[in-house]
């Protein structure tokens, strides 16, 4: 696994589309704000090409330093911006900053918007229990008039793995034609399944968003503004489903964060 600092200056700007690329413990991101974003997403739609954004959080960073499956679709998305507020406090220790936390939990809903303005459409893959996407898209469509949802599905654990259900997917979405798609089923699975959809809509722009979707229905309360500031997002995450997170956020993430930190701190004196 190479660090920050042995590849940083070679994809610095590299980005998709010419923009500012900074890597950090190996991992690229595009230093960009939630608004340039959306505007490269809207760009790349008017100009016929499609692409697949990444949202890393630092449980994502983690899973990606291992190497494998888990980096390639990170290092492979078209762009890879800071979830996770500990990525922001690394970057200003490497003295590479990024300009902001970019989530996919606002992303639903300032890229809607644009779809919205541009006349476009969305498709709603994934979030957990039947009717949640839907429920999402219709509270997308309430705000956003003009957004067109083109559907909705949240197809049942298990089928990323069942060959013919994807192809029944890719068939789907090629008939009704999404400008763009989220997909919330959690990292890798969602990225792993991105990639095997993207063949079916080339000119579509696919974002793996987690907890988007429930968010976006009202499934999940997302955390207070000063928590989400304060990079304590994940403590309200953890207080809300403390049975299937305290493993991957105490035992796993913290520790992690604290090596990755260090690390950043380190490779600042080595540029």
């Amino acid at each position: 696994m190479t660090g920050g600092v042995e590849a940083g200056a070679a994809a610095e700007d590299a980005a998709a589309g010419g923009g500012p690329r900074v890597v950090l413990r190996g991992l690229p991101f595009d230093a960009l704000t939630e608004e340039q974003v959306v505007e490269r997403v809207a760009a790349g739609l008017a100009s016929g090409a499609g692409g697949h954004l990444v949202t890393p959080n630092i449980d994502i960073v983690r899973q990606a330093r291992r190497g494998g499956e888990a980096r390639s679709l990170v290092t492979g998305a078209d762009l890879v911006v800071a979830d996770g507020t500990p990525i922001l406090w690394g970057a200003r220790l490497a003295r590479r900053p990024l300009p902001a936390r970019v989530t996919g939990a606002s992303l639903i809903w300032t890229l809607s918007a644009a779809m919205a303005r541009d006349g476009r459409s969305v498709y709603l893959l994934g979030g957990g229990a039947p009717g949640v996407p839907e429920r999402a898209g219709a509270v997308l469509a309430e705000r956003y008039p003009g957004l067109r949802v083109a559907g909705a599905s949240a197809p049942p654990m298990g089928f990323d793995r069942d060959e013919r259900q994807v192809a029944a997917i890719a068939a789907e979405l090629t008939a009704v034609k999404p400008d763009l798609v989220f997909v919330g089923l959690g990292f890798p699975r969602q990225d792993r399944l991105i990639a095997a959809l993207r063949p079916a809509l080339p000119g579509a722009w696919f974002v793996g968003c987690g907890a988007a979707i429930p968010f976006a229905a009202g499934e999940i309360e997302r955390a207070p503004e000063w928590m989400q500031r304060a990079g304590l997002e994940w403590l309200h995450r953890l207080a809300g489903e403390p049975r299937r997170l305290f493993s991957r956020y105490i035992l796993h993430d913290l520790p992690f964060a604290a090596r990755f930190l260090t690390g950043c701190a380190v490779d600042r004196y080595r540029r």
